[in-house]
């Protein structure tokens, strides 16, 4: 049995490494393991803060910002931060945190951690690619919202949350295309590949690690299921 986790990087690294986060994090992960020696997790991590101050950084310091360098600035956080969370699982994750989502054949371990891939592809495209090759019924994706909202609650106080959407009408929220650096639910790239998969995706509260361990275990809990 095989779970994809998306963690965002807003709730590994808000601005700087959450490390009392990251660490009950690793419990709750250990505990969901220890229940059943068939069970393995894919933790795919992002930028978050650290990513974003970077590659504003670099638009505030170029004349002419390159897109792809910006991406490049974004994928090099999410490896720092995936490395961060690999070391707290080095005797279940024997292999190097994972930068190309493609080239993985073997799960040797319990766990598997992955990080940014190249320009055009965010963290959520390679959690996608990675519940492909190894049949993941599920991609949960932990951010710094609670559930997707009809509009950004932040701006519209009319937002509602939505318990269940399809992917089309989803798709047609977030839209078709990637920009580095864009704060939506989950990747317009993303959202198409997992729609042509029919891979169903979760995406919920990150902090709340209680309703994380509801939702590995197939109970009842609080956030939007995709493509359900």
């Amino acid at each position: 049995m095989t779970k994809v986790l998306s963690l965002g990087g807003s709730i590994v690294a808000p601005d700087v490494p959450d490390a009392a986060f990251v660490k009950a994090f690793a419990a709750t992960a250990r505990r969901w393991l220890d229940a059943d020696a068939a069970r393995r997790l894919i933790i795919v991590v992002g930028g978050g803060g650290p990513a974003r101050a970077w590659q504003k950084a670099y638009r505030d310091a170029a004349d002419a910002p390159d897109a792809d360098a910006q991406d490049w600035i974004g994928i090099m956080a999410t490896r720092l931060n995936a490395q961060l969370v690999r070391s707290l699982f080095l005797e279940l994750c024997p292999h190097e945190v994972v930068t190309d989502p493609t080239g993985v054949s073997v799960f040797g371990g319990r766990v598997l951690v992955a990080a940014g891939w190249k320009p055009g592809f965010s963290t959520d495209f390679d959690a996608v690619v990675l519940a492909e090759r190894f049949q993941a019924d599920v991609v949960v994706n932990l951010s710094n919202i609670a559930k997707v909202y009809t509009a950004d609650p932040r701006v519209d106080p009319g937002a509602k949350p939505i318990d269940d959407i399809s992917w089309k009408d989803f798709r047609a929220m977030v839209g078709d295309e990637w920009t580095p650096g864009k704060n939506v639910p989950f990747d317009p790239v993303a959202s198409r590949r997992a729609e042509q998969l029919g891979l169903r995706v979760v995406c919920a509260a990150g902090k709340d690690l209680p309703n994380l361990e509801a939702i590995l275990d197939g109970k009842p809990f609080v956030g939007t299921t995709i493509g359900a």
